[in-house]
């Protein structure tokens, strides 16, 4: 067997060793033993363990592949994750103030993806392996919060109806202050008799909604979110930040960053993550391609009290982004692309009079090259904080201030 020694940590969460060989679940300084196959160590044995080693806080962790870096202390990952960063902006030659890695806590996740499969006694209800199909089930996950891990027998109800032993269900469970909000996809087809199971099932388990492959089969109670305690009533497999303290956390920071202007846009607002929380202090005009969610946005303004006025507008940033001339009469602006970032946006963005821009994004990579964009446009990146709502992984989440004078 061969020996090698881990240089750093990839993107990817793997050890890397001199070939480059690439070595799970190992970290910097450990010297490792295993069988190379092609550029991949298999079999791996920890000869020398890293200083920044841990016991696993789950017993699922070796098998499951819903966490990557559990075996790593919560320092290590912080400052790895800033590290990240970092390098993602000196690929572009960039520097700037990177704050500490605010982390959400452990089993505080409010959302998850479920894989399930029917079996002759019930339902595997779990996370992939790693790099494998197969379902590993998760009682005693630390990610999740306990009202999501208590779900999986509900996952497992809807599986026994509408499942097949053929094929893998993937159910959305998403907690809401009035139950769970489920979302299944790759279940048997709709018909007469499925729709009708499926809405007794709604009311038997006590759901908050139901949808199935895209369509919502039953609605018990609005399965309401609070926004920076505005309630907002998203659609059906929206996008939610995974924790409260990591959504938190960001509206902070743009509500930091954004200060006291009057007129703010934001783009790519979702259902108003950010535009309602701001609306406290300012007028906003919430841009997003999803007609439904800005629906949902609209009336949650609507029915609050003390925000000033929030417009929308339905539209394709990607291939319309806005004018110059459109973002005119705005102070600042809020930005929250996708993981393919925001290229055309950013060029309008740095063309305009706009000289105050709040960045949020889940990806290094894409914001590293729209910052590079606006720096070349005259904009400084005054810091970056990195947000961590994806505990004992490899995402990271940020907020960057821009400005020019």
């Amino acid at each position: 067997m061969s020996e090698f020694t881990i240089k750093r940590l990839g993107h990817q969460g793997d050890g890397i060793a001199d070939g480059p060989v690439y070595v799970p679940l190992t970290l910097p300084t450990e010297v490792v033993t295993g069988t190379l196959d092609q550029k991949t160590l298999r079999d791996v044995r920890i000869i020398t363990p890293s200083s920044d080693r841990v016991r696993a806080a789950c017993r699922h962790y070796k098998s499951c592949g819903g966490c990557s870096l559990m075996h790593a202390s919560d320092p290590f990952v912080a400052e790895w994750k800033v590290d990240v960063v970092k390098t993602a902006l000196a690929a572009h030659g960039l520097e700037t103030e990177l704050r500490p890695c605010l982390t959400s806590p452990a089993q505080s996740r409010r959302r998850a993806t479920f894989s399930v499969r029917r079996t002759k006694k019930g339902a595997s209800v779990g996370f992939h392996a790693r790099g494998s199909d197969v379902i590993i089930e998760n009682p005693d996950c630390q990610l999740l919060d306990p009202d999501l891990i208590a779900s999986r027998e509900t996952v497992a109800q809807l599986a026994a109806i509408g499942g097949s032993r053929k094929g893998e269900i993937s159910i959305n469970v998403t907690l809401c202050a009035n139950g769970l909000d489920v979302a299944a996809s790759g279940g048997k087809e709709l018909d007469d008799t499925l729709r009708m199971d499926l809405t007794q099932a709604c009311e038997t388990l006590k759901l908050a909604r139901l949808s199935w492959n895209g369509e919502v089969i039953a609605m018990r109670l609005p399965p309401s979110q609070e926004f920076d305690g505005i309630i907002v009533d998203p659609p059906s497999g929206s996008f939610l930040q995974a924790t409260k303290q990591g959504e938190g956390d960001l509206i902070a920071e743009v509500h930091n960053i954004i200060g006291q202007q009057d007129r703010i846009i934001d783009l790519f607002a979702g259902c108003g993550t950010f535009s309602l929380p701001m609306a406290r202090n300012a007028e906003v005009h919430a841009v997003e391609g999803e007609a439904d969610m800005l629906r949902a946005l609209d009336k949650a303004w609507r029915h609050a009290t003390g925000l000033k006025r929030v417009t929308t507008e339905t539209r394709d940033l990607f291939h319309r982004p806005l004018q110059p001339d459109e973002l005119r009469k705005f102070d600042a602006a809020i930005i929250d692309p996708p993981r393919a970032g925001a290229e055309a946006q950013i060029d309008e963005l740095s063309a305009s009079d706009i000289n105050l821009i709040a960045y949020v994004s889940c990806n290094p990579t894409t914001f590293a090259r729209d910052a590079a964009h606006l720096v070349s446009r005259g904009f400084e990146i005054e810091f970056v904080q990195t947000v961590d709502q994806f505990r004992w992984s490899i995402h990271i989440e940020l907020v960057a201030k821009f400005s020019r004078n």
